[in-house]
């Protein structure tokens, strides 16, 4: 016990600097969270705030974030995972990259293709990438899948100007078996690819 509080008081003061700076921020779509849970560091993750203002995390589902403060939606995380811990367990949220400021940097932004990854990936976030880049050349991009990754039900995410949603399914995981590729849709700007989390004994 003496141990978990030290550990909690030592993480409380290297991230103080960054909450106070942060704490009167509303998260806005496109900003990149960091959410870290002190008792499991497995479950660490960057996640991107969805052009919706939802993100989404291990154990606690689909999580609204768009207007909050980064104080209000670790409370939300906490206490939707709190009945897989023993304790309540310690949630920190924080503004890895705000959007805004990583568009007014970009070069040229008018050559590239903007998509959106999502889910469970090591590098989430938005890509801006070639036009022409499919589906899967995109996957390459990705960093690698964590290990709660269902690469069996991949999904393209994708809005029409005049609303409609279309939904494309991949198995990557068959594919990287040897399977045939069927389908390798090329990107559009808005896409969402997004990287679903695994279902218990799958």
């Amino acid at each position: 016990m003496i141990i978990r509080l030290f550990i909690a008081f030592v993480a409380m003061i290297l991230t103080l600097g960054s909450a106070s700076a942060q704490g009167n921020y509303l998260v806005k779509p496109g900003d990149t969270l960091r959410i870290e849970i002190l008792e499991d560091t497995s479950l660490n993750r960057q996640v991107l705030v969805l052009p919706d203002g939802n993100v989404s995390f291990p154990m606690a589902g689909t999580i609204r974030a768009s207007g909050k403060s980064t104080e209000q939606i670790a409370r939300t995380i906490s206490s939707k995972v709190a009945s897989n811990f023993a304790v309540q367990p310690t949630i920190y949220v924080s503004v890895a990259d705000v959007y805004s400021d990583r568009m007014e940097v970009r070069e040229q932004p008018d050559e590239l293709v903007t998509v959106y990854l999502v889910g469970e990936v090591n590098t989430p976030g938005p890509k801006e990438v070639e036009p022409g880049t499919t589906f899967l050349q995109l996957l390459s991009q990705s960093g690698g899948f964590t290990k709660f990754a269902a690469t069996k039900r991949l999904q393209l995410r994708r809005t029409a100007a005049d609303g409609r949603q279309s939904l494309f399914k991949v198995n990557y995981k068959a594919i990287s078996q040897g399977a045939m590729v069927t389908s390798d849709p090329v990107l559009v700007p808005g896409d969402v690819i997004l990287v679903p989390e695994r279902r218990l004994f799958e």
